[in-house]
């Protein structure tokens, strides 16, 4: 059969500082969970491998799909390098407290320690309440030995970077830059298949267990980049009705576009599937066998990279972070 646009039944993850804004902002109904912290769009993580939710391959699991359509879903290249395991994981965020400080290793550490990916990843800044901040980074160039006094003194906040964040702000996270999201934050991630992450620093908060949750120091330190760098917040251009680039990694490519008029899109050129993640308005795709598929505001769909003309019709003004692996 044909391959279609694929949306995905949402995977829904409770968080002890999961808010609401999942459901008020983005039309996503968690019930019954009491909060939701993450949304998990696409994710080939095993335990939590996406199930299609449209059209005749509805049920199916992506994992399933690869392994049936190979390079036709996911790319030739793509296939070659990750075979059955879909590459890239897109979640969305809700932060209704800070997040721990944390740091995820690089593939070779990963690799090493976990037989697993590193985690790279990026963040697009979707609501943020007014004085709203994160971590990324730090904001002086340490040394380890500094570092681990900062942590015996209960001081590692200081030296920390801190940004306050407006919508449609984007962070890139390499692997090993310290970074937490902080209260009042509601954020699309785009993220290497890994679930790899070391804690660092929790406030010396309880959990849901009464006790401090665990912290994973001596992983962490191995794993840090304790550089100092000029910019942590990426800038770039958002041109109406015209794709604009966001970033540019070996993980992951990721544009955005804002449009109220229909756009036509050619991917014949890159070997590679294409996830759009709606951020705004409604839209319609109609692919190369002319099928329509509806795409709204919070919705995240999967393009097999066998589809290469596709235009997009909105309904109203539209926004989409447009990602893909070259």
């Amino acid at each position: 059969m044909n391959l279609y646009p694929l949306k995905f039944k949402t995977i829904y993850k409770d968080k002890i500082w999961g808010g609401n804004k999942v459901k008020t902002i983005l039309n996503k109904d968690f019930s019954p969970l009491p909060n939701c912290g993450e949304t998990w769009e696409i994710s080939g993580v095993q335990g939590d491998i996406s199930v299609v939710e449209n059209g005749l391959l509805a049920n199916n699991n992506l994992q399933e799909l690869i392994e049936v359509y190979m390079g036709e879903l996911v790319g030739d290249h793509i296939f070659d390098k990750f075979g059955i395991e879909f590459p890239l994981l897109i979640k969305f965020i809700d932060a209704n407290d800070d997040l721990s400080i944390q740091v995820h290793p690089n593939d070779e550490l990963a690799k090493e320690r976990h037989n697993a990916y590193g985690k790279t990843e990026m963040w697009y800044v979707i609501d943020a309440e007014k004085g709203s901040k994160l971590n990324c980074g730090f904001f002086k160039k340490i040394t380890k030995k500094e570092y681990f006094k900062h942590l015996e003194e209960n001081t590692l906040t200081s030296i920390l970077n801190y940004e306050k964040v407006n919508p449609g702000d984007v962070f890139f996270i390499p692997a090993g830059r310290v970074h937490a999201i902080g209260k009042g934050i509601l954020l699309a991630e785009i993220q290497q298949t890994s679930d790899v992450t070391y804690r660092i620093y929790d406030y010396n908060r309880p959990g849901t267990n009464g006790k401090p949750r665990e912290l994973h120091t001596e992983l962490a330190a191995d794993a840090i980049d304790y550089e100092y760098y000029d910019e942590y917040k990426t800038n770039y251009s958002n041109e109406f009705n015209k794709t604009s680039s966001i970033i540019q990694c070996e993980y992951f490519n990721t544009n955005i576009l804002e449009f109220n008029t229909i756009i036509e899109k050619d991917y014949g050129y890159i070997d590679s599937f294409i996830i759009y993640i709606c951020l705004e308005g409604t839209f319609t795709i109609i692919d190369d066998n002319k099928n329509k598929t509806e795409i709204n505001k919070g919705e995240t769909v999967l393009l097999p990279a066998v589809l290469n003309n596709i235009a997009l019709i909105p309904k109203i003004k539209s926004k989409i972070l447009e990602v893909y692996i070259k």
